[in-house]
């Protein structure tokens, strides 16, 4: 998978409510490495939570919003 995809991948599945555990264990990757992937992207988007990801992963259509 290349890099660039992978923090989508990593955003995507986070959004969708699972753990890093669980994304890591779905992508063959370590719980480290999810973290670190989610921490640069919340650095990167100036965002300061998990809940702030989902709305932006909504906002930018990665995810639907249950209802």
């Amino acid at each position: 998978m290349p890099y660039h995809w992978l923090g989508r991948e990593i955003l995507q599945l986070i959004a969708e409510g699972h753990t890093t555990k669980g994304v890591a264990s779905k992508l063959g990757l370590s719980v480290k490495t999810v973290e670190t992937h989610r921490m640069q992207l919340m650095e990167r988007l100036d965002i300061h939570d998990v809940a702030g990801l989902v709305r932006y992963a909504i906002r930018t259509g990665l995810v639907t919003p249950d209802r």
